[in-house]
């Protein structure tokens, strides 16, 4: 406030009128008198500390919308509004990985470009980000992303190249809040994309050889990147026919049409301006792939809903019209709207809620069809995304991923190094939780957005798709790796000789002593207000005989927390 006030002070100096003397009337002669002083500017009321039930709304909101944050930025966002708050990341730069795997290959020694490159760096440069990074929402939507246009470093050819992955991660980083059509389009000439669905060296038909294009990706970029399997209609629901059968979106036909488009694809230039030459087999995975129109299936290519691709056009041309016939689809909007509001949102969501999101997808006259931020803004703000936990019903929530709850129990605790970087090198991170960033184990992710555990949730209709990961080795392995990071050494040294991140307990130990208050910040930071009256009662119980010791008490509260369902089941 207090630079509201100067602010205001500073346009009532810059409108005062300096009155010089007229010479007129009076006996002195002198200048006029001075108008008397403007009275002072009212002081406007201090602002008010948000409320309990608004930090906890706050605290729900931003484990969504980023990796998670510690008490303080939680009041900042409480204060702000979640609505300003997304306003203000939508205009922050992308903090990207390129530059951080150089400047460690600048430090240790290697050329980024030139293998051998530690295939370790992209890990350091997006726990970095994840970790330091302002743009908090670019960075959660990318990973969101990930998740949706998969590739992976398990592919060795991928896995070897750091450049690559980092790239394409960056790439995924600029379209995050773009279009949906440059978003899908970059995906589609990315060469690690290429390599991992096998349209990159894609050759045309040749009927003497008797080979035909590879129909890889034009399967996936439908059943997975775009309109999905089945026709939806505008709310999600699956369009039937006369019989009650879904009605397929796409049929073999489909699939050989999208097949010819994606050819021609190959490697750009790679840094000492070799190529490029169509068949090459030594991957250059940090440039967009290049069409050669020698190497493009000529002809007509007939594609959904009755489009023609006309005959004589360059490839590029070609998949341009591929690209657009896609975006176009009705299905988009539905597609990827429920698959992003299953990511950061919901598991269930309503019909309702993903009609809205199609709606904001599809444009209006002041957006454009697939602005993202419009359907980030329609996700995270949904009425249905912001209803207090115990109004919500039936198919709230989500499994809160493995992975994420690593991250956010970083940002949610505090997180320190011992010199000042984040190389988490996250073999134990991807063994213990079983995932790990652009490590999935195929094109269907970790986990497929339509599986329901037998039983319950199976018997009421619902999804749960992070549960397809939970099993006895990642339930041990989540508690392990949690006790690792409370009660282990708080400065550890990787075999390389980086040190790893740890966790920053020292407001927690100065909690320590009430407990009840402890319990209170953990619950907000952690649980955002939804902790059980049986979990805080049950880590009351366990703390009363060490509440002396403050270093364990404040250890064990927050062990405790963090593997109890509270925390685990986002609601």
């Amino acid at each position: 406030m207090a630079t509201l006030r100067l602010g205001a002070a500073a346009v009532l100096l810059g409108g005062a009128v300096l009155l010089s003397g007229c010479g007129g009337g009076g006996s002195s002669g002198g200048a006029a008198p001075a108008p008397p002083a403007p009275p002072p500017p009212p002081t406007p009321p201090a602002a008010s500390e948000p409320t309990q039930a608004e930090v906890a709304q706050a605290s729900r909101f931003v484990a969504r919308a980023s990796f998670g944050m510690p008490y303080d930025d939680i009041v900042a966002v409480a204060r702000q509004g979640p609505e300003a708050w997304l306003e203000a990341q939508f205009q922050l730069p992308a903090s990207t990985h390129v530059p951080i795997i150089v400047r460690y290959g600048d430090e240790y020694g290697y050329d980024f470009l030139t293998p051998p490159f530690p295939g370790l760096y992209p890990r350091f440069a997006f726990f970095e980000n994840a970790m330091l990074a302002p743009d908090q929402l670019r960075q959660r939507v990318a990973y969101a992303l990930t998740q949706i246009f998969v590739v992976s470093g398990r592919v060795e050819e991928i896995g070897s190249d750091p450049a690559g992955l980092a790239s394409y991660y960056d790439m995924l980083l600029e379209h995050a809040f773009g279009n949906f059509r440059d978003l899908l389009r970059a995906v589609t000439l990315h060469p690690v994309m290429g390599l991992y669905l096998s349209h990159v060296n894609n050759a045309k038909s040749d009927p003497v050889a008797n080979t035909f294009p590879d129909e890889n990706y034009a399967r996936e970029v439908m059943q997975l990147f775009s309109i999905g399997l089945f026709e939806l209609n505008p709310d999600g629901t699956l369009v039937r026919d006369g019989s009650g059968q879904p009605v397929p979106t796409y049929d073999n036909g489909d699939i050989r049409e999208f097949s010819r488009i994606f050819t021609g694809l190959t490697y750009g230039a790679d840094v000492e301006g070799n190529g490029p030459f169509f068949g090459r087999r030594n991957p250059v995975l940090y440039t967009p792939m290049v069409m050669l129109d020698a190497f493009h299936e000529e002809g007509e290519k007939r594609l959904l809903n009755g489009v023609v691709v006309p005959a004589g056009q360059t490839g590029i041309e070609d998949l341009d019209d591929a690209i657009d016939n896609l975006f176009q689809h009705p299905n988009v909007g539905p597609f990827i709207g429920r698959l992003l509001i299953q990511r950061l949102v919901k598991s269930n969501p309503s019909p309702a809620y993903v009609a809205r999101v199609a709606e904001a997808f599809a444009g209006d006259g002041q957006t454009p069809r697939g602005d993202m931020r419009a359907v980030l803004r329609a996700i995270l703000l949904d009425p249905e995304a912001l209803v207090a936990p115990e109004l919500a019903g039936a198919g709230a929530g989500k499994v809160r991923e493995p992975f994420l709850r690593w991250l956010q129990m970083h940002h949610a605790i505090g997180h320190t190094t011992s010199d000042g970087t984040y190389p988490v090198v996250g073999s134990s991170v991807e063994f213990l939780t079983g995932q790990h960033v652009l490590r999935a184990p195929s094109v269907f992710n970790f986990y497929l957005p339509i599986y329901a555990p037998p039983g319950p949730v199976s018997d009421a209709g619902l999804v749960a798709p992070e549960l397809q990961i939970v099993t006895d080795s990642t339930v041990v392995g989540w508690a392990n790796l949690v006790a690792s990071m409370l009660f282990g050494p708080t400065s550890v040294q990787t075999p390389e000789g980086f040190a790893q991140i740890g966790l920053d307990l020292l407001e927690w130990e100065a909690l320590a002593s009430d407990p009840e208050a402890l319990l209170d910040r953990i619950d907000a930071v952690l649980t955002y207000g939804t902790m059980s009256d049986a979990t805080r009662q049950s880590i009351l119980t366990v703390l009363e005989p060490i509440r002396d010791d403050p270093g364990i008490s404040a250890r064990v509260a927050l062990y405790l927390a963090l593997v109890s369902p509270d925390y685990v089941v986002e609601l």
